[in-house]
């Protein structure tokens, strides 16, 4: 394999701290209920890492699909209260599953049940690290998963690969594993495409990579891997690396080391610092700012997102809430703790700054966004910044 440094794959056991993420379909068959002899093999995999000194963190997808297996449930799609109590019997089999199997290499678990909100709101974003940490640093196995329990549809994440790499990043892991059914990425899905080449490393997401995503593969997976491109930019945006691996062979990690084919996704060569790396990674931003050309442009270079520059706002949204930053193109390009709610942002959307304390009643802060509270997350144009484009962002 070449590349520079940034781009190179380490061997696995070079990792400080791992996460790796289960699908469902991985852990869980339909008709049998759970895969006893792989999860074994896994659970050898994940001793060979720790007893090379790696911290190792587990993102089990399975409490439901194994739930409906014990209590006998239909196949196709189940009603929110029957996935809630799927999860709730499903999750107490799984946890001790996991226990039993780390605990033949003497290794403990530790089950940890996150929402949305608990790696969305920064308090309980940062209690959620100091459990993790404090598992980690007593030597235990933490085995994460979303809790199905008492998540709905609009408080989840939907899947456990954004799940893990919010994970990663929380816990400055430096790789995360996707194991999966598909053996990494493809320009096209390799099950509709028969052209479709298969990639080996992915130096950055681009706009390219991520149309090359497509949907769920399987009835008890939720993710596809439009989910895992997602998990990517959240991952490599931290400075973690990102491996996308088949996990249908017992030993899926001793495979990854022996070259079996998988996509690497190489880590940011700038990680952004741990406030930002939180900003970036919020899942559902509470509004959005439409910004022209040259405050595009200006943010680029690392400029405030001031007032001027801001053409539209949608949502409803309080100050110090994370808003998602849209471009002229319509993309994404960033992200940002907004300085105003949505009512006083309206009002002084396309004026200058020393216009505000006039329009409001009161000295506000300069900037929409300061640049201290902002990350990109896509592309901006870097251009020439002109004296109009300042204006717009200081």
């Amino acid at each position: 394999m070449t590349g520079s440094a940034k781009t190179i794959r380490k061997a696995l056991g070079s990792h400080k701290r791992v996460v790796i993420k289960i699908g469902s379909a991985l852990l869980v068959d339909r008709k049998t209920g759970l895969k006893s002899a792989w999860l074994d093999s896994v659970c050898s995999d994940i001793a060979r890492l720790k007893a090379g000194g790696a911290d190792v963190l587990v993102v089990s997808s399975g409490a439901i699909a194994l739930g409906r297996t014990v209590l006998d449930l239909p196949s196709g799609a189940l009603k929110l209260e029957e996935s809630q109590a799927a999860a709730a019997v499903g999750q107490i089999a799984l946890a001790r599953a996991w226990s039993e199997s780390l605990s033949r290499d003497g290794i403990v678990a530790g089950q940890i049940l996150l929402t949305l909100g608990d790696t969305e709101e920064r308090r309980r974003y940062l209690n959620a690290r100091a459990t993790i940490n404090q598992l980690l640093g007593i030597g235990a196995v933490p085995i994460i998963n979303e809790n199905d329990t008492v998540a709905t549809s609009e408080i989840r994440y939907g899947d456990n690969d954004r799940l893990a790499a919010r994970v990663a990043t929380m816990t400055g892991a430096d790789l995360l594993i996707l194991l999966s059914d598909i053996d990494g990425l493809y320009t096209a899905p390799p099950h509709l495409d028969p052209e479709a080449k298969f990639l080996e490393t992915i130096p950055a997401i681009t706009p390219e990579i991520e149309a090359m995503a497509g949907g769920a593969a399987s009835e008890l997976s939720r993710g596809g891997m439009r989910t895992k491109i997602d998990a990517g930019k959240i991952a490599t945006g931290a400075g973690c690396g990102m491996i996308i691996a088949s996990g249908k062979t017992d030993h899926p990690l001793q495979a990854i080391e022996q070259g079996t084919r998988s996509s690497w996704f190489a880590p940011s060569g700038t990680p952004v610092t741990a406030r930002k790396t939180w900003i970036a990674g919020q899942l559902q931003p509470a509004g959005e700012l439409h910004i022209d050309e040259g405050a595009e442009r200006a943010l680029g270079t690392g400029k405030s997102l001031l007032p001027a520059g801001v053409r539209r706002i949608e949502g409803h949204f309080h100050r110090a809430d994370t808003v998602a930053i849209i471009g002229m193109d319509g993309r994404e390009i960033a992200r940002g703790l907004v300085s105003y709610d949505a009512d006083e942002a309206r009002q002084i959307i396309g004026r200058k700054s020393i216009e505000i304390e006039e329009i409001l009643g009161h000295a506000g802060r300069a900037a929409m966004v300061h640049r201290d509270d902002l990350v990109v997350t896509g592309g901006t144009r870097r251009k020439t910044v002109s004296k109009e484009d300042i204006a717009h962002a200081g």
